[in-house]
């Protein structure tokens, strides 16, 4: 998968200060503040910064935790992991495979049929419902730099 690389400069100038500060530099919302916490529509998860699809309503649970939790991303090559250990003790930190976006963690908590627990910031997610293109200027903000 080609990468998508910008600057902060340019990252600042595309998402809001709270995808910013998420989906950039790696921060979390508040549990239960998130606009898709409470949310089950039918459509797909994309990825904030560059629109790669992410995450199905299909594998969407509630779990209870404040997050958006998912059991399985819409395409594992999607995504990618690595270990976080901000917080003294390790966790599973996932990405977008894209623009290596901050989501959100893993845990292996999850229900069947793979036992995971995605758990997501929904400021680092764009949702969309089936057969909704992205807006025009959406687009325009995927060309590559770097």
């Amino acid at each position: 998968m080609e990468k998508i690389v910008k600057s902060d400069e340019e990252w600042r100038h595309l998402l809001t200060h709270e995808q910013f500060r998420i989906a950039r530099q790696g921060g979390t919302e508040r549990a239960f503040a998130g606009q898709y916490d409470d949310f089950y529509e039918e459509g797909v998860y994309h990825c904030v910064c560059c629109g790669l699809p992410l995450f199905s309503s299909e594998t969407k649970f509630h779990s209870g935790s404040g997050w958006p939790s998912f059991w399985a991303p819409v395409d594992p090559r999607n995504v990618v992991t690595r270990i976080d250990t901000s917080l003294g003790s390790p966790r599973t930190e996932v990405l977008c495979a894209r623009c290596d976006a901050h989501l959100g963690h893993v845990f292996p908590d999850g229900p069947e049929p793979t036992g995971l627990r995605y758990c997501l910031n929904s400021a680092s997610l764009k949702f969309e419902r089936p057969g909704v293109k992205p807006a025009p200027e959406h687009v325009l903000r995927l060309s590559h730099s770097g």
